[in-house]
């Protein structure tokens, strides 16, 4: 009995201690969460106290200062951290915001501008889908797609072929699909830019978005740098005292340097496109930069036929709608308006619950591309009094 006994409280004893070290283990774990969360509070809270830093680049070096060049386009002279590490004209640092000290270098990002400005693909664009353009097509091929394709064969011949080519002519005639087929055809990157995207707002944010489109041109050769109205950046430079027309110079200057910059067999050829050729600066059409003048004008009938066939593929069609008078009644119509009455002409078939394009579907779709045409004449001319 008395054994019993004995072993009864034993167990008791070992139950009692065994409940009072488990409740230890559990509420020291709870502190340790707590702290942990109470620190993690403290570092967020200290992350809205911080006082946030500017990010600078860096114009020149002096013996223990540098010039800096903060976003608003000021200048200032600048002691350097002992922290900062080597730096060199060009780099991008953290300055504090009272006294611009530089604090620490940071990686210079290639996503200034560049990303946000350009269009950048690999276009799907084959020269069967090119309709009534065959000189111009001959041109940008003996121009573009051979030097990219055959450079070897210029080196053999002893000649250098155009850096870049113009395509001008009237609105609507198939210069951006020339430079997209000809990009298809050489397997190229295709970054595409509008002239007034290049002008910026601050001093030399124009000219350095232009240095960076070349160097990613570069950087995924071959490329074809497609700049559209071209007219907004290098229209024929004047004496004007104004901030703005100096910035545009001073952007148009940067793109020549980089246009003179390149080998002509390089594996990069630009492509400038505009509807105004009269105004361009004689220095962008030279010999040495867009050398090659090529103009891309109104399809003639065989053209608008050949544009017509390509737009109505894919349509159904009745079986006795007849093309050639349809092509004869578009004169002086653009690719872009034939474009206009194909997609006019299935609304017309919709609109009567049919499935089918008939014949007067496209005279009614004809008729009102030239109203609309016209319409927008008028309101142009009338912008004048």
């Amino acid at each position: 009995m008395e054994g019993t006994k004995s072993k009864d409280s034993k167990d008791k004893l070992d139950s009692v201690i065994y409940s009072y070290a488990t409740d230890v283990n559990a509420v020291e774990e709870e502190n340790r969460l707590l702290r942990e969360t109470i620190d993690s509070l403290k570092q967020e809270i200290n992350k809205f106290r911080r006082t946030p830093l500017m990010v600078s680049e860096v114009m020149e070096l002096l013996e223990d200062q540098a010039i800096i060049k903060i976003p608003n386009g000021n200048s200032f002279m600048v002691d350097i951290s002992n922290d900062c590490g080597k730096l060199v004209s060009g780099d991008q640092v953290l300055v504090e915001q009272k006294n611009l000290t530089i604090i620490k270098k940071i990686n210079k990002t290639k996503k200034f501008s560049v990303e946000k400005f350009v269009i950048i693909e690999k276009p799907n664009v084959p020269w069967k889908l090119v309709g009534g353009l065959h000189q111009q097509i001959e041109d940008i091929k003996e121009v573009i797609e051979l030097p990219l394709i055959k450079p070897e064969l210029f080196k053999k011949i002893g000649i250098d072929p155009p850096k870049g080519i113009l395509l001008y002519g009237e609105p609507g005639t198939g210069k951006t699909l020339l430079a997209k087929a000809v990009a298809t055809a050489t397997k190229s990157t295709f970054i595409e830019v509008v002239g007034s995207e290049l002008v910026q707002k601050f001093i030399g944010e124009g000219a350095k978005l232009v240095k960076e489109i070349f160097e990613l041109a570069r950087e995924k050769a071959p490329t074809i740098i497609f700049i559209d109205e071209i007219d907004a950046l290098a229209a024929t430079r004047i004496e004007i005292g104004t901030s703005g027309e100096r910035e545009v110079q001073r952007t148009f200057m940067q793109l020549l340097a980089e246009i003179d910059g390149f080998k002509r067999l390089d594996n990069v050829k630009i492509i400038g496109c505009t509807n105004r050729r009269d105004i361009l600066d004689p220095a962008i059409i030279r010999p040495g930069r867009l050398d090659r003048l090529i103009k891309v004008g109104l399809p003639d009938k065989v053209g608008r036929k050949e544009i017509f066939k390509i737009h109505s593929m894919r349509m159904t069609l009745d079986p006795k709608i007849n093309i050639d008078t349809l092509v004869e009644k578009m004169e002086e119509f653009s690719g872009a308006m034939i474009h206009a009455v194909c997609t006019e002409a299935g609304y017309y078939a919709i609109r009567s619950n049919r499935t089918k394009i008939i014949f007067s579907d496209f005279l009614n779709a004809i008729k009102r591309v030239k109203e609309e045409e016209e319409l927008e004449g008028e309101d142009f001319m009338h912008m004048f009094g």
